[in-house]
């Protein structure tokens, strides 16, 4: 696991670095804007979803100077939905990453052009950069990422997430909602960083499960630590969902229950890497990071 802490620093940093640099600089017109949207996206999280690209671009022999651009895009994208969630109309959140949210920090409209305008970028991005040789694989790339953000992916689980509080859900109808909501950007995030390689579709396929697998454990995850964790470690208001009456494995389950769900849940990611062998390594070591998280 060392070996794996050394591995996801390395690429933190360096990523970090491709943002500062892919991001409008703040001393550009409109400078207020470009400022807060630098605000929103550097200096924060682990970045789980540049890193399981970078693991799948591994695999897929991907150079990292390619996955670079689309791991950015998937984190820009994740970026600008934080924004939107965080306001008023959505989840009125006043704390993000461990610092103000970003309607706090500026303004409920600057706020909502930020959201905008990294939207637009992370599209930006995957166009003007070459990604794969074959321009129908990278048009697919764009339409990974258009759909996993959209109404069928991120946005329409957020949708659902709103329709949702207050009512009593069932394990699949919550299953479904964080499918959109959390799970679609994170299989999105993998399949970027292998199409920026070459795999067969039988890898694909493999990896894709593995996605679909792992992304509703980190939910479940995500909602294990919101119910134990304090506010400190995790860098946002804790207990939110349950002080909002929004339906969370942990209030449908229990904690015990939830927990079990999420250790199925990365048994079976890790199962879907079986005849990926040795250059999954990563992927694997990514998902007992995402799952073994604080608990």
């Amino acid at each position: 696991m060392s070996d794996f802490s050394a591995w996801a620093s390395a690429h933190q940093s360096r990523f970090e670095e491709t943002l500062k640099r892919l991001l409008p600089q703040p001393d550009i017109m409109p400078q207020r804007l470009h400022a807060a949207m630098r605000y929103s996206v550097l200096d924060g999280g682990k970045r789980v979803r540049p890193l399981l690209a970078f693991a799948a671009g591994e695999l897929a022999g991907a150079p990292l100077e390619r996955v670079e651009i689309a791991a950015a895009a998937v984190e820009i994208i994740h970026a600008y939905s934080l924004v939107h969630d965080d306001m008023p109309c959505m989840d009125d959140d006043v704390l993000r990453r461990g610092k103000p949210t970003c309607h706090v920090e500026y303004d409920e409209a600057t706020a909502l052009l930020v959201g905008d305008a990294l939207q637009s970028l992370a599209f930006q991005l995957l166009s003007e950069h070459l990604l794969n040789e074959d321009a129908a694989t990278q048009l697919q790339m764009v339409r990974l990422l258009a759909v996993a953000s959209g109404s069928r992916g991120m946005g329409g689980g957020q949708a659902i997430d709103l329709d949702s509080v207050g009512k009593q859900l069932t394990l699949p109808e919550l299953e479904q909602m964080h499918i959109h909501k959390t799970g679609a950007l994170i299989r999105c995030a993998i399949l970027l960083g292998a199409h920026c390689g070459h795999l067969t579709q039988a890898q694909f396929d493999q990896l894709d499960r593995y996605g679909k697998c792992i992304g509703l454990a980190f939910q479940v995850v995500d909602d294990i630590l919101d119910s134990e964790a304090d506010t400190a470690t995790l860098g946002k208001t804790a207990g939110k969902d349950a002080d909002n009456d929004k339906p969370t494995y942990v209030t449908l389950l229990g904690v015990s229950a939830a927990k079990k769900m999420a250790a199925e849940l990365h048994g079976q990611a890790i199962e879907a890497l079986t005849d990926l062998g040795a250059p999954a390594q990563r992927l694997r070591e990514l998902a007992d990071f995402i799952v073994m998280r604080k608990f």
